[in-house]
């Protein structure tokens, strides 16, 4: 593939984790592969990958994992544009307070490397928290399970599926 070239459902696609997990649970998804833009780790780039795909970065969601004061872990799902707010994160998960995992920890807690951490077939299952406004579409975008793989689910039965809850969890 060269730049920005995409490769739909109906492409052989190796199965992920999140793929195999989504499958097992009877939910529906589309895989979609893609060569990930050069500049990679900057916080646009889940934007510049919705603009790629041709989709509304509203539709895409990050997959940022939280650390609690007592080591508990909080899965975060936010807009790819936007930044989490981790005071409204804490509460709607209980926690007195939150903050973002350290890069460096995540493949060991999760399974997955950064750039391509999904909500969906993580090591062990963490609460989990989708910022309200993916009730706002039909179907979001979500990590597969590696860079380079997104999977199109619908929001409902994917947070019924992980057991997350909805909230406003976005930075104002």
């Amino acid at each position: 593939m060269s730049g920005g070239d995409v490769a739909r459902k109906k492409d052989k696609v190796q199965k992920t984790n999140a793929m195999r997990e989504l499958e097992r649970g009877g939910v529906a998804y589309e895989a979609i592969t893609f060569e990930e833009p050069e500049v990679m780790g900057t916080s646009e780039l889940g934007v510049q990958i919705a603009h790629m795909l041709g989709y509304d970065p509203a539709q895409g969601f990050k997959t940022l994992v939280c650390v609690g004061p007592k080591g508990d872990h909080v899965v975060c799902c936010v807009p790819s544009g936007d930044e989490l707010d981790l005071k409204k994160a804490a509460a709607a998960a209980g926690e007195k307070s939150l903050s973002l995992m350290h890069v460096r920890d995540l493949e060991a807690a999760t399974g997955y490397v950064r750039g391509g951490c999904s909500p969906v077939g993580m090591k062990k299952r963490f609460p989990t928290l989708v910022d309200e406004t993916a009730q706002l579409f039909d179907t979001i975008y979500i990590s597969g399970g590696r860079r380079g793989l997104t999977l199109e689910v619908a929001p409902e039965p994917l947070a019924a599926f992980v057991g997350a809850k909805f909230a406003d969890i976005v930075a104002d």
